[in-house]
């Protein structure tokens, strides 16, 4: 079941999970880690489990730089992050964010002005580059990650 929101867009959560959450804030990086492994062993959680997306194994044992890049070359799923906009043209940019996504026009203006923001994910890399432009020719600022 989907976890219960309050009206403002904040996790309605008990004091127990709101109590763990501040104890994990105080966490280093080194503990975090060890912490999200830990948490992952006893939920019997793989690392299959976690390589999201089309393919390929994400794999093992960490090293050569020339490995890590290898898959960025061959990335075929690109998503659209808008970085910013001209103040002139914030309207045109709603509006174009509005018919990138779908959303109205409430959700595409607090989208917009909460840049940067993916807008749009799980593109071929042509529609990605195409929507970038449109972004551009409206006065937004628009990158592919």
């Amino acid at each position: 079941p989907p976890l219960p929101d309050s009206q403002d867009g904040k996790v309605v959560a008990s004091e127990k999970v709101v109590k763990i959450c501040d104890e994990m804030m105080e966490l280093n990086i080194v503990e975090i880690t060890q912490l999200t492994k830990l948490f992952q062993e006893r939920v019997g959680i793989t690392d299959d489990m976690l390589s999201f997306g089309g393919g390929g194994g994400g794999g093992g044992g960490g090293g050569g730089g020339a490995e890590e890049e290898a898959p960025k070359e061959e990335k075929t799923v690109f998503d659209v992050k808008l970085t910013g906009f001209d103040a002139k043209s914030k309207i045109k940019v709603i509006k174009e964010v509005r018919t990138i996504t779908g959303l109205g026009l409430k959700e595409a203006k607090e989208m917009v002005e909460g840049a940067p923001k993916t807008i749009k994910t799980d593109l071929k890399k042509e529609d990605a580059e195409e929507l970038v432009e449109k972004l551009k020719a409206v006065g937004g600022e628009a990158e592919l990650e």
